[in-house]
């Protein structure tokens, strides 16, 4: 339910737990870190709230908040990296959080194998400095892949933090530790160094619900977490289809950009293209030759690992010859026209970071390429159609082919769920049927992907390979889940349909009293799991579990009313 300003600003929610301090602070950041350059010791980090102090990532955070020295980043540059966690500072909000996560969108759920680091990097030329340059980074490390919202508080952070230093990021600790805990779905209102970032959801967006942002009403911001998709794809538009193929797939990619905002901006659209879908293999927006996992994602002894890279460093463009699939990205600044007709390049004509923009793989798309969206987007070019309305016809197309290719998944894997005749209360619920290849093949005959999408191509071919990859694991690993709790939800429904009193006139007080245990245990599963149970079901079944307590002896109603000890 949509909540008032004048009531979210009180950063207060009924339906949250007792805070401890740096408790709201912990759900929107881990830390808040400054990376500097020391001519004696490299790269140093200082670490913000003072909570934080034990952080044991900083070697990696100060190799990653800077771009290499080749990118040439004068002035000020934002971009995102990734990395995997290494510490994890314990929080009372963590149910809570779960529950948010459960409600939230797949492109909206915390990470909660790696961490985020959005960065603001300044550097401008100093003859004061004995290197000439003066070369800092303000940098967020959260959970959330709230790309854009991160990025526009730092428009409000980082200013103000290289002018004023120490005390503006005391004040905007403390400002985020007022906050409200994120929750997509609600409207906050977020107070920060005089500012007031207005969040809420966006009532007409086509994709997922998604947030919007509104800093001091007078920016609009569409999404809280998406890249402009026709900005990044600009410099190899042609090949838009044959990427969302690779993603699709988990292949192994590699991003070669001048700069770590091309580099990660352009990996993040190549995520977001499969959205409602998620993308389970790793990714690193912006990954350097010091990253802990360097030598894992550059050996040759294997095949490469199902990963997306963005990289600046002209090492890579050795290292990383023998991976299957190289975008070359260049300046994404758009031009007045739309980029020549290119084809896919061979990998041997990879020499350096400086080769040519496009695509350098040998894979064979699957589908027939769409000439109509091609078409759609350079009449837009034309027609000097605004940037948003493009990335919003190239969002809907990627979504529309997403959801046609897995809707057929969808209808099969429903198939696969026991009829609801077949549940009954005395027996445990009946188990999901297995997923059969083949048999889900043949559903693809009558209810395939042609029902939706007017794309021609080896559909057939796609989806094999697609069953193979670790996106189609993590996706039926979350479908199954969500049909067992279904199974489990039905289960409890069919307990509360029945007269247990009556049921256990005939049973022993043992007998009574396994049965009440057994009542109480699936009830503590089904909150813990957040069960879908209709309205009543609960405190229906937590009436019968009473109603057979008050049957037994008054010892046994002792026993059975204390309190489980934990």
């Amino acid at each position: 339910a949509k909540l008032s300003g004048s009531f979210a600003s009180s950063l207060c929610y009924e339906s949250e737990p007792l805070l401890l301090p740096w408790d709201r602070f912990s759900a929107w950041l881990h830390c808040i870190c400054v990376v500097g350059f020391d001519l004696e010791l490299g790269q140093a980090v200082e670490v913000r709230p003072q909570q934080s102090k034990d952080y044991r990532d900083k070697t990696s955070i100060c190799y990653l908040s800077f771009p290499d020295s080749n990118s040439g980043c004068l002035g000020d540059t934002q971009f995102c990296f990734r990395f995997r966690q290494g510490s994890n500072r314990k929080s009372s909000l963590g149910c809570f959080l779960e529950t948010a996560d459960r409600d939230a969108p797949v492109s909206l759920k915390r990470d909660q194998g790696h961490y985020y680091g959005y960065v603001y990097f300044r550097q401008v030329r100093d003859k004061s400095l004995k290197r000439g340059y003066f070369q800092k980074s303000l940098v967020l490390i959260s959970r959330l892949p709230y790309v854009t919202f991160f990025h526009s508080l730092l428009k409000i952070l980082a200013p103000e933090y290289f002018d004023k230093l120490e005390p503006c990021l005391e004040a905007a600790c403390n400002d985020i530790d007022r906050w409200p805990t994120p929750h997509p779905g609600r409207v906050l209102s977020l107070p920060i160094m005089g500012v007031v970032i207005k969040v809420g959801p966006l009532e007409e967006n086509i994709i997922n619900n998604v947030l919007c942002v509104c800093v001091q009403v007078s920016i609009v911001l569409p999404t809280i977490h998406e890249v402009d998709l026709f900005r990044c794809f600009h410099p190899v538009f042609f090949h838009i289809q044959m990427l969302w193929e690779l993603v699709l797939l988990g292949e192994p990619l590699v991003v070669m950009a001048p700069s770590p905002a091309e580099s990660s901006d352009t990996v993040l659209a190549l995520i977001s293209c499969l959205s409602p879908l998620r993308y389970c293999s790793d990714f690193r927006p912006y990954f350097t030759i010091h990253d802990s996992e360097f030598k894992e994602y550059t050996t040759r002894t294997q095949a490469p690992p199902s990963v997306i890279l963005g990289v600046t460093n002209p090492f890579f463009a050795k290292t990383l010859q023998h991976w299957p699939h190289i975008v070359r990205i260049g300046d994404m600044k758009q031009e007045g026209e739309m980029a020549k007709q290119m084809k896919v390049r061979k990998l041997k004509n990879l020499k350096t970071l400086d080769c040519k923009t496009g695509v350098y793989s040998a894979f064979k798309p699957f589908l027939n390429k769409d000439e109509d969206i091609l078409k759609q987007l350079q009449k837009g070019v034309q027609q000097k159609r605004p940037s948003a309305a493009q990335n919003a016809i190239l969002r809907r197309y990627f979504l529309e082919l997403t959801q046609s290719f897995i809707i057929p998944l969808e209808r099969y894997v429903a198939s696969l769920m026991p009829l609801q005749k077949s549940i009954t209360p005395w027996k445990s619920p009946p188990q999901l049927r297995p997923f059969l290849q083949d048999e889900f093949m043949k559903t693809l005959e009558k209810a395939g992907p042609q029902l939706t999408s007017r794309l021609k191509g080896d559909w057939i071919g796609l989806y094999r390979q697609f069953l193979r990859c670790p996106n189609f694991d993590g996706w039926f690993r979350n479908r199954k889940r969500e049909m067992s709790q279904k199974l489990d939800a039905l289960h409890l429904e069919a307990l509360c349909e029945e007269d247990l009193q009556l049921r256990t006139l005939e049973h022993t007080e043992v007998e009574k009293v396994d049965l009440v245990l057994k009542l109480k245990d699936k009830l503590t599963q089904a909150e813990k799991n957040h069960l879908p149970v209709r309205p009543g079901t609960v405190s229906k079944l937590q009436a019968h579990i009473e109603a057979i307590i008050l049957g037994l002896p008054e010892d046994l109603q002792g026993i059975l009313h204390r309190p489980s000890t934990p």
